[in-house]
């Protein structure tokens, strides 16, 4: 994924809560990269290889399903895809 298409999504996703308990999380940035991963290829999450450094499949999955309950899908899709 390009820097400019990056700087169009990133501002639409919501931020990472600073009391979040846990590791310090995966970039969103690399998440998304996974999340196309999984769902242009067509693949089981679990199936996400690790060594692409993108997280895990679940990380991904979690991370999807976050941006989701938030409203972000909704936002990036109308704005970075043309008409």
């Amino acid at each position: 994924m390009g820097d400019d298409l990056w700087a169009l999504i990133e501002p639409l996703l919501p931020p990472w809560p600073e009391k979040s308990p846990g590791p310090r999380p995966v970039a969103d940035r690399h998440c998304l990269r996974g999340i196309l991963y999984v769902l242009y290829n067509d693949l089981a999450w679990q199936l996400l290889p690790l060594e692409m450094g993108l997280g895990s499949g679940q990380t991904c999955w979690r991370r999807l399903e976050r941006w989701q309950q938030a409203g972000s899908s909704t936002s990036y899709t109308g704005s970075c895809w043309p008409n």
